[in-house]
């Protein structure tokens, strides 16, 4: 457990444009922060943060809460997790008492993944630069690529030594379970139960996600083990924490740069991230050699639109560029593409290149992807058959674009380039894109469907049918719910003079005809609202945004944030007898929402009764209630034309 003192230290310190930014580019919009959602396929940005609250809200998928929550649904992380995240962030210690043998073995799995890859980093690490073999081995293949030793620490490299148990015996001997050893591919199992270092006699570069962690694991084999093997690299298999697909090496050494330069340059291997970095060029990934997927795209896009694909210019680089291209444009990406001269790589590129000289190299010679494509596909083609196919596989990259100004710019570009009339390439362009729109509908038919049969998390909140009145009652509480508007009121019965606040009033007023919310989290959150009016400092706002209960702050985000605010010199300021005025009247539209919501069910009831004394019960109640529900309407009536 963490005490209280230590999370309210980690609160206060956790700036949320701060953390937000180490995985979404932010860019200042008034007084908040804007940028695209990270938690849904956003285009155009709908996320917003505000510094002043403490809060983020997607207009658009509706995702909302505090720094905490944000980190939780981020990382896929527990409360406890994301405060101790935040925590390390900020250099705050966290005492804990130690946890039983038994508490350790209910740790989450992920969490004691992420713990042995940790440690394995270090490991691996630490053999690099202090063991014999290491630095003999390790060490000397880093050094005969050029990298110095600031650029072998930045990126955690190491060496795995060639015995085929030594990792696994540090780590058993270390108080790790082989259970996770093996579930993070760092070991394999034999039928025999014999442990197995996957990585013996590797130099290591580890994976690491863009939150810090290290989610995995790549190994090469050295220069002198390599002849004839197919396969130099060997990567840790997919696991609970780990899917290649979802991950890019070096995006958590990039994601500052691409914020900064609104740039990514996409390379093919670990060395090349490396170089570059060494040369001074810090906003590049690499894929490792396996076509780009929507989640490494949706990724990208959080911290830019444009990328550069960064390839030698040999066949297998041509081949390289043109893969998974057609799903970044389909994500609003501008992609130009630029083949290397000579056979070179990035790696070999960066070596003989200054970080300056690399940039204009680029910036002189980068193609836009279309007109690559147009090059590569038809450089030398003249047989009929191949060249309509080659058109072809080009109007559809062009199909998938999202702008349909940029869509016609390429139309032209390729008839120009192709001769074939653009009539000719527009239909089959809108053929393409209606194609297109017909499979998209499929498939996300196809996901909601799979959507509504899985279990909801056990973060959501409950789903209940609230009233909009209820809302804007729930509204005042949630910003107004300290304020007093009812001032030395006396109880006839003791003479007590007392004060009442926006919350206070609300409970009262509803308690005296037994009403409550429909929301069980909107009535946890009026009497929590009551409790704590009487505390000097409090303010609703402020403690229902930060709550501990993520639930309850995510309901509290989206009731405090507008999505539009109005400049501060066109905010009508809200006198405490106006605010009074405006509570006063929520609880009469409560009041009449749910007389009227009582009286449909009396008349449901009224339909299926057969009982004539049951009949004329319903019947006395409906009247009763429509006489008050008459009044009600009048007075609130009247309160509107003054």
């Amino acid at each position: 457990m963490i005490d209280r003192p230590t999370v309210d230290r980690i609160l206060d310190a956790a700036n949320i444009v701060d953390v937000v930014s180490d995985f979404v580019s932010l860019r200042k919009a008034g007084t908040s922060y804007k940028g695209l959602c990270p938690f849904h396929d956003d285009r155009t940005p709908s996320f917003s943060v505000s510094p002043v609250k403490g809060v983020y809200k997607c207009f658009s998928c509706g995702a909302a809460g505090n720094v905490v929550k944000f980190i939780m649904e981020h990382e896929q992380m527990t409360y406890p997790e994301a405060l101790k995240w935040l925590a390390n962030k900020y250099h705050i210690e966290v005492h804990e008492r130690e946890l039983s043998t038994e508490e350790k073995q209910q740790e989450s799995e992920r969490e004691s993944m992420f713990l042995v890859n940790e440690w394995a980093a270090k490991y691996f690490e630490n053999i690099l630069h202090n063991d014999v073999d290491g630095m003999a081995i390790g060490m000397q293949y880093f050094r005969s690529r050029g990298f110095r030793d600031d650029i072998i620490r930045k990126f955690q490299l190491g060496f795995c030594l060639s015995g085929r148990h030594s990792f696994a015996d540090a780590a058993l001997k270390s108080g790790y379970q082989r259970d996770f050893l093996v579930k993070t591919g760092l070991c394999f199992e034999r039928e025999n139960g014999e442990l197995i270092d996957r990585f013996n006699g590797r130099v290591m570069f580890p994976w690491i996600g863009v939150s810090g962690k290290v989610t995995a694991f790549g190994g090469r084999l050295l220069d002198s083990r390599t002849k004839g093997v197919s396969q130099k690299y060997v990567n840790s298999p997919d696991s609970v924490i780990y899917h290649k697909e979802r991950e890019l090496y070096g995006i958590f050494q990039a994601k500052k740069a691409i914020a900064k330069h609104d740039l990514v340059y996409m390379v093919e291997g670990y060395t090349d991230v490396i170089s570059m970095h060494q040369c001074g060029i810090e906003n590049v990934v690499a894929n490792s050699g396996t076509a780009l997927s929507v989640y490494q795209i949706r990724m990208l896009h959080r911290f830019t639109s444009n990328i550069v694909l960064l390839y030698d210019g040999d066949e297998a680089g041509k081949h390289a560029a043109l893969r998974g291209t057609d799903m970044l444009l389909s994500e609003g990406m501008n992609v130009k593409v630029l083949l290397l001269p000579d056979g070179k790589d990035p790696d070999e590129f960066a070596r003989s290149h200054s970080a300056e000289s690399f940039r204009q190299y680029i910036e002189e010679n980068q193609t836009d992807f279309i007109v690559f494509k147009i090059n590569v596909l038809l450089q030398g083609v003249t047989d009929p058959v191949k060249r309509s196919e080659a058109v072809g596989s080009i109007v559809q990259s062009i199909s998938v674009i999202k702008d349909p100004i940029l869509r016609d710019t390429y139309i032209r570009e390729c008839s120009n380039r192709t001769g074939v009339p653009e009539r000719t390439l527009m239909e089959q362009m809108n053929r393409n894109i209606h194609s297109n729109r017909e499979q998209q509908t499929r498939e996300q038919q196809q996901q909601r469907a799979e959507e509504q049969t899985k279990k909801p998390s056990s973060l959501s909140t409950p789903v209940h049918m609230v009233s909009h009145v209820e809302q804007m009652l729930m509204q005042a509480v949630v910003r107004d719910g300290d304020k007093i508007i009812i001032r030395n009121a006396k109880d006839e019965s003791t003479g007590q003079v007392y004060n009442l606040t926006v919350a206070q009033y609300i409970a009262y007023d509803l308690g005296l005809d037994n009403l409550c919310f429909s929301n069980p989290i909107f009535t946890q959150m009026l009497n929590e609202a009551v409790e704590h009016s009487g505390e000097e400092g409090f303010k609703a706002e402020e403690y229902f945004t930060q709550h501990a209960d993520m639930n309850v702050a995510s309901v509290a985000v989206k009731l405090s944030v507008d999505r539009f605010q109005l400049s501060e010199s066109l905010q009508v300021k809200e006198t405490e007898a106006t605010l009074r005025d405006r509570v006063m009247h929520l609880i009469g539209d409560f009041r009449l929402d749910y007389i009227d919501h009582h009286l449909k069910e009396l008349m449901t009831q009224m339909g299926t009764t057969k009982d004539m004394a049951e009949l004329m019960k319903i019947m006395e109640e409906i009247k009763k209630l429509q006489d008050v529900r008459n009044v009600l309407a009048k007075k609130l009536g009247s309160d509107i034309l003054i």
